[in-house]
C-alpha cells in the first residue's frame, strides 16, 4: 500500500475514491465497470457486467430495464454483490449489499443526461426476453419508438431506472509478490460505524 493510500484506512468511501482515480487514469475502457451479481428466489445466481452511474457515501447505482433478468432476480432477492476487477493495476473491490430502486427523481435526472440513441433504445429494448425474428425485432421495435418522439425529447421510460446497492461490506484487494496479496475488509454495523480488519492472502 502505498502512502496515500495508507490515509484513508478509516474510511473505505474514501479509499475507494482514491483507487477509482487511479483507474480512470489507467483503464483503457469502462473502468466504472462493475460485476453484479444476484441470485433469485430459488437460489439460482446470475451475474453480469454493468457500468456504475454514480457513487456516493449512500451507494453504488446502476441502471437497468426493470423486467430485465437482474432487476427480477433483486426484487425477489435485494441482497447483492458487486465487484470492481482492474487488471492494469493489479486491484479488485468486492462489495456485498442491499440493492434498493432510486427514487423516480434521480432516474429522470439521469436519463435527461443519456444520448438521445441510448434514451430511445431503453423504450425500444424488452430487455432479457426473447426475440423471436432476432435482431430484426428490436430494430422494428426502435423505428416505431423513433417515429413515436420524433422532433421532441425522449421521456424516461416508466420500466427503466436505477438501483443504489447500499453496501453492509467492502474489501479492498490488492496483488503482491507470491500471492501475498494485501486483503482489508470494511464491515459496516447496525449503527452505520464502519470497522477495518485485515485478512490473510
Amino acid at each position: 500500500m502505498n502512502q496515500q493510500t495508507d490515509t484513508a484506512h478509516d474510511d473505505p468511501f474514501k479509499l475507494f475514491g482514491l483507487w477509482m482515480k487511479e483507474a480512470e487514469l489507467a483503464e483503457p475502457d469502462n473502468p466504472n465497470a462493475m460485476i453484479l451479481a444476484s441470485a433469485d428466489a430459488r437460489g439460482q445466481p446470475g451475474a453480469r457486467a454493468v457500468l456504475c452511474k454514480h457513487w456516493d457515501e449512500r451507494g453504488f447505482v446502476f441502471y437497468t430495464n426493470l423486467e430485465s433478468r437482474k432487476a427480477r432476480e433483486i426484487r425477489e432477492n435485494p441482497k447483492v454483490s458487486l465487484l470492481f476487477y482492474w487488471k492494469s493495476l493489479a486491484r479488485q473491490v468486492r462489495i456485498d449489499g442491499i440493492a434498493e430502486q432510486i427514487p423516480d427523481d434521480e432516474a429522470d435526472a439521469y436519463f435527461a443526461t443519456r444520448p438521445r440513441g441510448s434514451q430511445l433504445g431503453a423504450w425500444a429494448s424488452r430487455q432479457s426476453a426473447e426475440m423471436p425474428n432476432g435482431k430484426a425485432d428490436f430494430e422494428q421495435r426502435l423505428h416505431e419508438v423513433e417515429e413515436r418522439f420524433h422532433g421532441r425529447e425522449v421521456p424516461r421510460p416508466p420500466f427503466w431506472s436505477g438501483f443504489r446497492v447500499t453496501p453492509r461490506a467492502i474489501e479492498f484487494w490488492e496483488e503482491q509478490p507470491f500471492r501475498w496479496h494485501d486483503r482489508r475488509l470494511f464491515h459496516r454495523n447496525d449503527e452505520g460505524a464502519w470497522t477495518m480488519s485485515w485478512l490473510y492472502p
